[in-house]
């Protein structure tokens, strides 16, 4: 699925979460059949969770655990068992590995606007020149306010969208070559090494 908020947008593949503080206003797009679970986790029992939005890795023990937490009452037993399977939870969540699968978005209208474009339509190459006209601006101007708005460069921020378009329609079992194509690559093997690429600036 992917996740989207004010400051960016999530990618979460198979088997893998995504940590939301409370009261982050946020929308997500399916990209396949999914079956998801939902934790609810008050405040004081979050206070060493991240702050911000992180993609998170999923053990075999902690995805166990939230099956069994979704089959408990509401009213628990705090100081029994099932308290005790919410509080190794809370304990395993604390110590999950965050993974990169984010891409920052800009608070700029303008360039907003302009990154959604790009979500919609990852496979379009037009260059930073032809992008910057459709809203007015320099392609050196575009370029400034791109890196100071999302930390990144244009062809470092569309090269990150395009791993994660990959990555959710993959996860969704579409084919290598069919995601290839629609993403704007020539041919598999360049496609394959976009993932193994640095980051273009």
């Amino acid at each position: 699925m992917r996740v989207s908020t004010a400051d960016g947008v999530w990618v979460v593949p198979p088997q893998r979460a995504l940590w939301m503080p409370a009261g982050v206003t946020h929308s997500i797009v399916m990209l396949s059949d999914t079956t998801m679970r939902t934790l609810y986790v008050r405040d004081d029992a979050a206070a060493a969770m991240p702050t911000a939005c992180r993609v998170l890795s999923i053990s075999p023990l902690l995805r166990e655990l939230i099956v069994r937490a979704t089959e408990l009452p509401l009213q628990y037993d705090e100081s029994g068992p099932d308290g005790h399977v919410i509080a190794l939870i809370l304990s395993e969540l604390q110590g999950l590995q965050s993974l990169s699968l984010q891409l920052p978005m800009p608070h700029d209208p303008k360039l907003r606007g302009l990154c959604q474009a790009l979500l919609d339509q990852p496979g379009d190459a037009r260059p930073l020149e032809a992008w910057a006209r459709t809203i007015n601006t320099s392609a050196r101007t575009l370029a400034r306010r791109f890196q100071s708005e999302t930390g990144l460069s244009f062809g470092a921020w569309r090269q990150q969208a395009r791993v994660l378009e990959a990555m959710g329609r993959l996860g969704g079992g579409e084919p290598v070559t069919q995601v290839a194509l629609d993403l704007g690559y020539e041919s598999v093997s360049a496609f394959s090494a976009m993932f193994g690429r640095p980051q273009a600036q």
